[in-house]
């Protein structure tokens, strides 16, 4: 099993080209089953998981291929896919596709909403909570789907296609209103969705489902309203800018200290964020090529966060944050309201010597003056990447195992900071 090993103490200077979103890629892979037309998607971030849901979607019959595999690609050349569902061949995903990747359920709301019909296994829980799917099948049900419970998967059918109606989120959830989005394209009559989530990546599918014909107005907004269209066509669509991979490289220099553009993404996926890096001592500015973060010989300060929705500062970006504010001068306060049980990379940060102590969803987090590698152990996505970013800091030498976790979400991330200086390579083994 793959390995990531570090020497910390260099700085970071120089340039890296931010990838595009994984959080806008994996849905908008999806609505490729909304048409029996080629959708192209253009810098498409090469993960785990974008190959994993591409064989997922050929289960229910969608040619895929990719443009120029070369085998010298450079680092900031997207991959552009071609994904084309002619005929769904199977309304069924099983439990050993959909356990291996949990947004592969929203494939229940291009199945319905185009063929009436589809059986999809429940998810589960996973290492950061249970992130249970009522809403988004509850957002199938005001469009007038019938579903049931059956041995462990959910059966929805709606034969004579879904109709238009009010969906009032109780909570603001990403998935289900990618989902609510997806159904609502090609039902019939008109659809409000109320409490809408306004993150970036919403609206590059509401974006992409536009080109594709559909009739959506207000994403970005907490209420968007969608009018139903018969068919929906293909397109060609560039996915935007991964404001999580921006957002941890940015935490990265601000920890290591030093000078990075991050090229191709705007300051303002990110200004909730940037604006916390700032208190915590870096400098972040953009200009028309991305955003440049410095931190040249100021220390780090102690700054509390509360995750929250966009434009709230992400909880994807919790855990990175957290690496940085072992670091800092004082005490500080990061509080996850996001996600249960999202703070399992706690434990393995104090193994290189971080102080931090938990009270329920907040962890209080007291600076400290230097810490040691050590052998640490990732336990979900976000969990590893600040182990590196620890790792960047510290004494000595760190060793991050179980980075497969690393490859579901990161492109290429040991040689976008070794690029810039960093001391990290990978052990293939």
């Amino acid at each position: 099993m793959d390995r990531i090993q570090i020497r910390g103490g260099a700085q970071l200077n120089g340039v890296i080209p931010i990838s595009g979103a994984k959080n806008a890629a994996l849905p908008l892979m999806i609505a490729s089953l909304l048409t029996d037309q080629t959708l192209t998607l253009e810098n498409l971030p090469r993960l785990a998981d974008v190959n994993q849901l591409a064989r997922i979607l050929g289960n229910h019959g969608v040619d895929y291929s990719i443009d120029g595999k070369r085998a010298r690609e450079e680092a900031a050349t997207g991959q552009t896919a071609h994904l084309r569902a002619r005929t769904i061949v199977d309304t069924t995903a099983p439990y050993e596709l959909v356990s291996r990747m949990r947004a592969s359920f929203w494939v229940i709301a291009p199945l319905l909403a185009r063929v009436g019909e589809a059986r999809v296994s429940l998810p589960g829980g996973c290492a950061i909570g249970t992130r249970p799917v009522d809403l988004l099948l509850m957002a199938l049900e005001k469009l007038g789907a019938t579903i049931e419970i059956d041995a462990g998967y959910a059966v929805a059918r709606a034969p004579k296609g879904l109709i238009g109606g009010e969906i009032d989120f109780p909570k603001v959830t990403v998935g289900g209103t990618h989902i609510a989005l997806m159904a609502a394209s090609l039902a019939h009559g008109a659809t409000r969705i109320v409490n809408a989530a306004r993150e970036p990546e919403v609206v590059d599918v509401a974006d992409c489902l536009n080109k594709m014909g559909a009739r959506i107005r207000g994403a970005g907004t907490p209420i968007i309203e969608v009018v139903g269209v018969p068919r929906l066509n293909g397109a060609n669509h560039r996915v935007l800018p991964d404001r999580i991979e921006a957002g941890t490289y940015a935490t990265a220099v601000a920890m290591t200290g030093g000078d990075v553009l991050l090229e191709g993404v705007g300051e303002d996926l990110l200004e909730t964020a940037f604006d916390t890096l700032e208190q915590a001592g870096a400098t972040v500015t953009s200009d028309n090529r991305g955003v440049r973060v410095r931190r040249n010989g100021a220390g780090i300060q102690a700054v509390d966060v509360e995750t929250a929705p966009f434009p709230g500062f992400p909880t994807d970006l919790q855990a990175q944050f957290m690496a940085l504010m072992t670091r800092a001068r004082g005490t500080s306060r990061i509080t996850e309201t996001i996600f249960e049980n999202r703070f399992m990379h706690v434990q393995e940060l104090a193994r290189l010597g971080a102080r931090i102590r938990l009270d329920g969803e907040t962890a209080i987090v007291e600076g400290v003056d230097r810490l040691r590698g050590a052998q640490v152990m990732a336990t979900d996505l976000r969990a590893s990447v600040s182990l590196v970013i620890a790792g960047l800091a510290a004494e000595g030498e760190t060793t991050v195992n179980r980075v497969y976790h690393l490859d579901r979400g990161f492109e290429r991330l040991e040689e976008k900071l070794s690029a810039c200086g960093a001391d990290i390579s990978r052990i293939v083994g």
